[in-house]
């Protein structure tokens, strides 16, 4: 017996954008399965005996692949059977630019949607703005230095709160099927900059460093950081120095029909609620 009729489960749920398209579609009344390995539906892509409950009355899926390729096909296929007509992807811009071997789950997503016979819809993002306070860069600010390899090409970040409302729109609405869209805040900067804004909001001393790839690589294999994530990074930031993310794109704008959020916003928004201090 289905626990809700034509649910909308999101994966990956307490995550960055996921917990805040639950809030957004619970405010909608839309009935939502919040699903994680810790959320208040169990979902592991490891353990398939979660995948049925996590299901149960979903029409459409967000979906958060995981690092490993290996379980999102059978995924999606269990999830069509199951009833699932709409599937939104949270995927990454420029994953066509990277060799194969890297962000290898996003791409699996991707291909595996676009064979399921359903609904599908892409989402590929820059690199979110809460990057620097909830997740990678977050330890090193508070620190005061961050030290990367980007140099001065400039990156669009994007807000993961436009990220979770254009995930709510192509749950929700029609008229989106089989399109990919490039999401990003409205200007480039350079992460110097961003820096920048970020301590001049913070109100203290953090500076920015630049690294070489082989610096950066090796403070990361150093520090513990696994051969395959270091490998994604390594990618990632060549990608970007390359200056494939370096353009604003228009998936925003398309789909909710306003600009999106500025960096400097959200970095006033994140210091006055302490992220750096």
């Amino acid at each position: 017996m289905t626990t809700h009729t034509d649910a909308i489960l999101v994966l990956g749920s307490t995550g960055k954008t996921g917990r805040r398209l639950v809030s957004i579609l619970r405010a909608a009344d839309r009935p939502v399965r919040a699903a994680s390995r810790s959320g208040e539906v169990r979902f592991d892509w490891f353990d398939r005996e979660t995948w049925a409950t996590a299901l149960d009355g979903a029409a459409a899926v967000y979906l958060v692949a995981p690092g490993d390729p290996a379980p999102v096909r059978p995924f999606v296929g269990q999830a069509v059977e199951a009833g699932v007509r709409r599937f939104v992807v949270l995927s990454g811009r420029g994953i066509d630019q990277v060799p194969a071997g890297v962000f290898r789950g996003m791409a699996a997503a991707e291909r595996a949607v676009r064979d399921s016979g359903a609904e599908w819809t892409v989402i590929r993002p820059n690199n979110f703005s809460q990057n620097f306070d909830e997740d990678l860069w977050h330890a090193p600010l508070r620190a005061g230095r961050l030290a990367l390899p980007i140099g001065s090409v400039p990156e669009p970040f994007v807000d993961a709160q436009d990220i979770a409302d254009v995930a709510a729109v192509l749950l929700t609405s029609e008229g989106h099927h089989g399109r990919v869209y490039d999401l990003s805040g409205p200007r480039a900067l350079t992460f110097g900059a961003a820096v920048e804004t970020i301590a001049e909001a913070a109100g203290r001393a953090i500076r920015y460093e630049e690294l070489t790839p082989r610096e950066y690589r090796a403070g990361l294999l150093a520090e513990g950081v696994p051969e395959e994530a270091v490998g994604e990074l390594d990618a990632m930031f060549a990608m970007m120095r390359a200056g494939h993310l370096a353009e604003p794109g228009d998936g925003v704008q398309r789909v909710l029909g306003r600009e999106p959020s500025d960096f400097g916003a959200y970095a006033s928004r994140a210091a006055a609620a302490g992220a750096w201090s």
